[in-house]
C-alpha cells in the first residue's frame, strides 16, 4: 500500500476520496486548514492516518507539512492536490482581489505544494504525482474567468511538469471533473448538467488512480460536449457564451 498526501481532505471530493484511499488500506496524510473534521477519519483507521493541518496559501506552512511528513514515513508514492476554491467575476464589477484570491489557492498553493512535494516523491515507489483541474479548461463560461484562468494555469503546470518528470520515472495524473456535488457548487445560481455525488466522483478516481492515466475526465459525455463547444470557432463560442450568460441573469 501506498504513502499518500492529499490536500483539501475536510470535505466534498477530498473527504469522500480520503475515505476511498484510506478504505484499500493506504497511508494518507490528511491534508486541512482545521483537525477537528479530520479527526473521526484518524479514530476510524488508526495507524493509517496522518494529519496534515496547515493552510497551503502559506509556502512556510507547506514546507512545514512536508517535514512531517517525512519526519514520520521517510517519503510518498502519491501526491494528490485536490484543495481549491471558486468564486466568479460580477459583469458590472471586475474586482482583482477575488481574482487574486482564486488564483493563490488553486494555482500559487499547488505551486508551493510541488516544491515542498517533489523531493518526497523522488525517494518514494513508484512515484505518482496527481492534480484536481477542471472541465472548465475547455470552454470558457460567464463569469468563470478567475476561476477558469486558474484551472488553466493549472494545467499548463501540469502539462509542463508532467515533460520534466517523466525522465525520473514520476507519473503525473491531471483530474477534470464536471459539477460534482460539493459544498462549493451548492453555492452555484445556474443549472449543473449531469451533477454528481462527491462519492461517485472520489469512487471513479480511486479506481483509475492504479492505472496512472494521464487524465481522468468525467462525467464523459459532458466532458466531450465541452471539448466539442470549446473547438468552435472563436465568434461561435462569443455568440454561446452570451447565451449562457442571459440565461443566468433569467
Amino acid at each position: 500500500m501506498s504513502r499518500c498526501w492529499l490536500t483539501g481532505a475536510s470535505s466534498g471530493i477530498g473527504a469522500a476520496l480520503a475515505q476511498c484511499l484510506l478504505e484499500q488500506g493506504h497511508q494518507v496524510a490528511l491534508g486541512a486548514r482545521h483537525a477537528d473534521r479530520l479527526a473521526p477519519l484518524a479514530e476510524r483507521f488508526p495507524g493509517q492516518v496522518l494529519l496534515a493541518i496547515g493552510d497551503l496559501d502559506d509556502p512556510v506552512q507547506v514546507a512545514g507539512i512536508a517535514t512531517r511528513i517525512e519526519q514520520a514515513w521517510g517519503a510518498l508514492d502519491r501526491v494528490i492536490l485536490n484543495a481549491g476554491t471558486c468564486e466568479y467575476l460580477e459583469p458590472d464589477h471586475f474586482d482583482p482581489a477575488l481574482v487574486e484570491r482564486v488564483v493563490r489557492t488553486n494555482f500559487l498553493a499547488v505551486s508551493y505544494c510541488l516544491a515542498a512535494a517533489l523531493p518526497l516523491l523522488r525517494a518514494g515507489q513508484r512515484p505518482h504525482l496527481v492534480v484536481m483541474g477542471s472541465s472548465v479548461t475547455w470552454l470558457a463560461l460567464p463569469r468563470a474567468g478567475a476561476y477558469g484562468a486558474s484551472k488553466a494555469a493549472v494545467r499548463y503546470l501540469v502539462e509542463s511538469q508532467r515533460i520534466d518528470l517523466a525522465r525520473e520515472g514520476i507519473a503525473v495524473t491531471l483530474v477534470n471533473p464536471g459539477f460534482v456535488d460539493t459544498p462549493l457548487t451548492r453555492r452555484n445560481d445556474f443549472p449543473m448538467p449531469q451533477l454528481w455525488s462527491a462519492q461517485r466522483a472520489a469512487s471513479h478516481i480511486a479506481k483509475r488512480l492504479p492505472e496512472r492515466p494521464l487524465e481522468i475526465n468525467f462525467p464523459r459525455l459532458f466532458i466531450l460536449v465541452l471539448r466539442l463547444l470549446g473547438a468552435l470557432p472563436a465568434r461561435l463560442r462569443l455568440g454561446l457564451g452570451q447565451r449562457l450568460a442571459r440565461h443566468e441573469q433569467e
